[in-house]
């Protein structure tokens, strides 16, 4: 006799393979570390690159050692930054927020708008009222933290934190790669040192941190399936993330040595990949824990197939 299995419950909330249906007290809390983390990391660049000789040396000397001196490269370049700053922030912003209530996902619909707001406010309001003095000898305003890198990594921060699970992996990808061409640039073209690149990509990661964080606890103890982050992003951000970061820290080492005891012991080409290595460790590192962040956020409603 064929025994004939029971249909599926309509409220039925089983996940599907790769994730959790019981989000613990660490699920709710570590985004809340991860935002303290990341606060303390943008002081810790203060601190030493903005409050120290030698820091504002390094800094300073990787920021010009792009040496681009076009004036035409300079204003498309310019054009093309601020237009990240102004259309590409609002549009981005208006479509994850028609995405996230097409989905019935209003609070990440509010997140959103909170994440690009809060970060952008912090970034501006940082660079307004923090004194820079001048140990270098440059002469050159405050600078720390870059408004352009902020407003291109909220951009990418709320892309990933408003579309579906399964797109979640390239556009965490797509994003830090946008990002870095952004952050990149601004060193590139003299208008912001590394340090301040590097602030604003964890002061963004800070913000959207503490909104993740918020609505975990709004939905803590909700029996709704928690996945685990794609490893199409996972993967390729922990292995940049890993040579980026021992090459930064050769680079800073090498650096720090030759001021000390041989200024003209390294170029400034050398400084200014060494800055490149930093930010582009920063990215892989914001971004990986973006990805894992948003990818370990608790459904709304029943599970159906996987669909978020």
């Amino acid at each position: 006799m064929t025994v004939v299995a029971p249909r599926q419950a309509r409220g039925d909330t089983t996940a599907p393979s790769g994730s959790s249906t019981t989000p613990s007290r660490w699920h709710a809390i570590s985004p809340l570390l991860v935002a303290l983390l990341a606060a303390g990391g943008a002081a810790l660049m203060y601190e030493v690159f903005i409050r120290t000789g030698l820091g504002q040396t390094v800094d300073t000397n990787a920021m010009r050692g792009g040496d681009v001196h076009h004036e035409q490269f300079t204003e498309v370049l310019s054009r093309t930054l601020n237009a990240t700053q102004l259309v590409v922030l609002g549009v981005v912003c208006l479509i994850a927020v028609i995405v996230g209530a097409l989905r019935r996902r209003f609070d990440l619909a509010i997140g959103v708008v909170l994440l690009v707001i809060s970060a952008n406010i912090a970034v501006q309001q940082l660079k307004s009222h923090l004194g820079r003095p001048d140990l270098d000898g440059s002469g050159m305003s405050n600078s720390f933290p870059s408004g352009h890198t902020a407003a291109a990594a909220s951009v990418a921060f709320i892309l990933i934190m408003a579309f579906p699970r399964a797109l979640r992996g390239a556009m965490g990808l797509l994003g830090a790669t946008y990002v870095t061409i952004v952050a990149v640039a601004t060193v590139w073209a003299e208008w912001h040192r590394p340090s301040d690149t590097i602030a604003a990509l964890l002061i963004v990661l800070a913000c959207g941190s503490l909104i993740i964080w918020v609505i975990r606890l709004r939905r803590f103890g909700n029996p709704r399936a928690s996945f685990t982050p794609a490893r199409v992003a996972t993967l390729p951000l922990t292995l940049v993330g890993a040579i980026s970061t021992a090459a930064a820290l050769f680079g800073l080492a090498t650096l720090a040595v030759s001021e000390r005891v041989m200024p003209d012991l390294v170029s400034g080409r050398f400084a200014f990949l060494t800055g490149v290595a930093g930010i582009v460790a920063a990215v892989a590192g914001t971004f990986y824990f973006w990805v894992r962040l948003t990818a370990g956020d608790p459904l709304p409603g029943p599970v159906e197939g996987g669909t978020t």
